[in-house]
């Protein structure tokens, strides 16, 4: 009792401070726009409250406008927001009840309820046919209306509302929920997660590592900075970077070994060294040959002008000629020195977040494919590389030679092509008799129609168990992404159907929904290649976090887990059970998925696939639902959000009675806005199934937050990457 006390107190005292800061920022706004007048009109209070929305705009604006004169003055606003601030919960539900109430007659009628939820639906950006609004305003109308008089009054509405204990809280908390403007939110102090015991203890693999790789590169340094003592400081500066170099240079080609780290990805390597982290720590070797080569060159700079006042060649002839006869192929060290500089800065500049996720993959794609030519200057400039390439470059060719052979080995065809909402395309493409993936894996594909000579990795989304095809979804980001999705849409352009393009390209022919076109598509695949999903059936509490198009490689392991579960059904009567197909893999007890996205379309990508988990999952099981999904919808406005209560008791109103969500038609409800993934978590640690294993695909930015709260909580996070 004494602690709900107390949490309740804190939380009176927060929604008081946020009070006084909404408070505060009103005025600053009123004051702004109201101008000599010292009063606004509905134009201005839109611009003032930021509230986009005209039906709720004007609905507060007819509130606030107490004497009816078309303007509001700051008294007028800060009486009413005193109001919604200081008022009870009864005073509150009143001004909910009038925004409701259009025409101001005491009570809600159908048409009126109906205005509202219509309203609600496009500042969500959800958008249903008009009988589904019917069905959604007679749900809450018909729930409300308990006395069947043919309107809801206001008690009506509170009792209505008290069936909602989510919503109250809400109501009841903070006013600033009412009309709550964007720039309200401020970070609170936190200590950095770098300093905390939980990032310590769950990135123990990677941090150990990082310190044997700093360590190696220390001693490399000092000792070869002494054997060149006798050069002076910046000659040993010099050849200190220049062996770290050697081995940096190699080191960074074994961290993109594929085909290796996907077979060590099945051995017990996998538990002491940070494999699923091999990008990263292939992009901090990048960044530490980047700082070795500028130390590098300036130490050389220093060097050579202290050389060239004792002998006859200047600055510039020890930089860039041959004169000097630095080096040991016919004294080249300095000029294939320059060049490397610049190579590497171009490289460590094209491969940048801002270049790949631009749109610009090409770029980072073509500039990386230099490195052939960083491995054949640095054979000319230092002596001594080849003895550090020699092994990892000729495991590195072999890699290369086994892709080239795979993936020519035999020609691949796409056999069907749909094109699905926010310019997503779904390739299937025909299984190869001997290609064995396992779920979440990705592949390189080479499309010659759209690109000769480029590879681009995608993740699988079929699962393993499905033998004739491979799927692919691929999202319309960058140059080539975006030729693939118009490759496929330009026969659409001729006929006026609205409906989604079908291609079908059986027996190398390409059949098109109402369109007679015949074509053969070819395509080449190299992989495929592991990714820290592989464990996910090792796992016994896993969650599966996909944001967007990020749903892919979860797709895959959704689709393994229904064959790898088998559905029973008792003759007699209608209870059903799921038992696992004996797999000694096997070890996963619960599973949840979380698919968020931003808007309703995107949903239908793989909503076919969720309705058939749906239909799979046993009614009753001993220990609970195996597999439970959660859908977010981040454009839906939350239930914090006043303007969607309406909306959102309909929603679930409509649900229950229909056994099915509106806005996917799944079992699963889609919630609006975004996961609180405190409470998310809470509640999965709370079920005790076992070690939690995260994994992500997704947007980085909120990797960062998922993992932080994973450290919080001890929960192993993987993201993919590749």
């Amino acid at each position: 009792f004494l602690k709900s006390c107390f949490i309740f107190k804190i939380k009176v005292t927060m929604s008081l401070d946020e009070d006084a800061r909404w408070l505060e920022w009103v005025t600053k706004q009123f004051e702004s726009i109201a101008g000599d007048d010292k009063e606004i009109d509905l134009d201005e209070f839109k611009t003032a409250l930021k509230v986009k929305e005209s039906f709720f705009a004007e609905r507060f604006f007819a509130l606030f406008d107490s004497d009816g004169s078309s303007s509001i003055s700051l008294d007028e606003l800060l009486k009413a927001l005193d109001l919604l601030i200081h008022g009870n919960e009864t005073d509150k539900l009143n001004f909910l009840f009038q925004v409701y109430d259009v025409d101001g007659s005491g009570s809600i009628d159908p048409d009126e309820l109906r205005t509202v939820l219509k309203s609600c639906l496009r500042e969500s950006a959800i958008s249903l046919p008009e009988e589904k609004l019917d069905d959604l305003t007679l749900a809450l109308f018909e729930s409300a209306d308990k006395d069947n008089s043919g309107s809801i009054t206001f008690e009506e509405l509170k009792a209505e509302l008290e069936n909602f204990p989510e919503v109250m809280e809400n109501l009841t908390i903070s006013a600033a929920n009412w009309l709550k403007p964007p720039d309200l939110d401020q970070k609170k102090r936190q200590t950095p997660r770098y300093l905390t015991r939980a990032y310590w203890h769950n990135n123990s693999r990677k941090l150990l590592f990082l310190c044997v790789y700093a360590c190696l590169s220390l001693l490399l340094f000092i000792g070869a900075m002494l054997q060149h003592s006798h050069g002076g400081a910046w000659y040993m500066v010099a050849k200190g970077c220049g062996q770290c170099l050697n081995f940096n240079c190699t080191f960074v080609m074994v961290l993109m070994l594929r085909r290796c780290l996907t077979w060590l990805r099945a051995t017990w390597v996998v538990r002491i060294l940070p494999l699923d982290q091999n990008i990263l720590l292939h992009q901090i070797v990048g960044y530490a040959i980047l700082c070795y080569t500028l130390v590098h060159t300036t130490a050389h700079v220093f060097n050579f002008v202290q050389l060239s006042e004792k002998s006859e060649y200047s600055l510039w002839e020890f930089l860039l000629t041959t004169r000097p006869g630095i080096g040991w192929v016919k004294g080249t060290a300095s000029v294939t020195g320059v060049v490397l500089q610049v190579v590497i800065c171009l490289m460590v500049l094209c491969s940048s977040t801002f270049v790949r996720r631009s749109g610009h993959f090409e770029v980072f794609y073509w500039s990386h494919l230099s490195y052939v030519w960083v491995w054949s200057l640095l054979m000319v400039h230092c002596a001594n590389f080849w003895k550090w390439f020699v092994v990892p470059g000729l495991v590195f060719l072999l890699e290369k030679i086994v892709g080239i052979a795979v993936s020519r080995m035999g020609s691949l065809y796409i056999v069907e092509v749909n094109l699905l909402p926010s310019k997503v395309t779904h390739l299937v493409i025909k299984r190869p008799q001997f290609f064995h993936f396992k779920p979440g894996d990705y592949i390189y594909i080479n499309i010659p129609v759209i690109a000769k000579y480029e590879w681009h990795p995608f993740t699988i989304s079929s699962a393993p168990e499905q033998s004739d095809s491979l799927w692919l979804h691929i999202r319309s980001m960058g140059q080539w992404t975006n030729r693939l999705y118009e490759y496929f849409r330009q026969p659409e352009s001729q006929t006026v159907s609205p409906k989604r393009l079908t291609t079908s390209l059986r027996n190398r022919r390409q059949v098109m929904k109402d369109l007679d076109v015949v074509f053969v598509c070819q395509c080449y695949i190299d992989g495929p290649y592991g990714t820290p999903t592989r464990q996910i059936f090792a796992s016994e509490h896993a969650v599966l976090i996909g944001a967007g198009i990020g749903i892919t490689p979860f797709a895959s392991i959704l689709q393994s887990i229904i064959y790898r579960r088998r559905k029973q059904n008792c003759p007699n009567c209608n209870y059903s059970w799921c038992e696992n197909i004996k797999d000694s893999e096997m070890k996963l007890r619960k599973v949840d998925f979380i698919w968020i996205n931003r808007d309703q379309k995107s949903f239908e990508w793989f909503v076919s696939l969720l309705t058939k988990l749906e239909m799979d999952q046993a009614d009753e099981e001993p220990e609970g639902r195996f597999l439970e999904m959660h859908m977010y919808m981040t454009s839906a406005l939350s239930k914090n959000d006043m303007k969607a209560i309406g909306l959102q008791m309909a929603l679930d109103l409509l649900a229950k009675k229909e056994k099915r969500d509106s806005i996917t038609g799944l079992r699963t409800r889609t919630q609006p806005g975004r996961p609180e993934w405190g409470k998310v978590f809470q509640k999965v640690s709370e079920e005790k199934k076992g070690k939690v294993h995260v994994f992500y695909c997704g947007a980085p930015a909120l990797a960062k937050v998922i993992k932080a709260q994973c450290e919080h909580f001890g929960f192993n996070f993987y993201k993919e990457n590749f």
